[in-house]
């Protein structure tokens, strides 16, 4: 029990220290949206093998904000099958 609790406060502790992270907006005229969103969720594992071996960064910033978010995160459950569907075993499911 002690062990969880540990766990959980560090996690916490992590968390809490990442959340004070900031970075500059330099004088962003056109931050990228939904639809730049979509298009880095589709492509976001060919994306994080080049950012294995470049500068190259698999999540643009500065975004616009929760419609990036949300535009990156349809684009990953579409490219990855994230329906759910593969949770279903074809017994069940029929």
């Amino acid at each position: 029990m002690k062990n969880k609790i540990k766990i959980t406060l560090g996690i916490f502790a992590v968390l809490f220290l990442t959340a004070c992270a900031t970075q500059s907006a330099e004088n962003v005229i056109d931050p990228p949206g939904f639809f730049s969103g979509l298009f880095h969720g589709f492509i976001v594992l060919f994306s994080f093998i080049i950012s294995l071996f470049t500068d190259y960064e698999i999540y643009a910033f500065p975004n616009s904000g929760g419609w990036y978010d949300f535009g990156f995160l349809l684009g990953i459950m579409c490219f990855f099958g994230g329906s759910g569907g593969g949770i279903c075993s074809k017994k069940r499911c029929n």
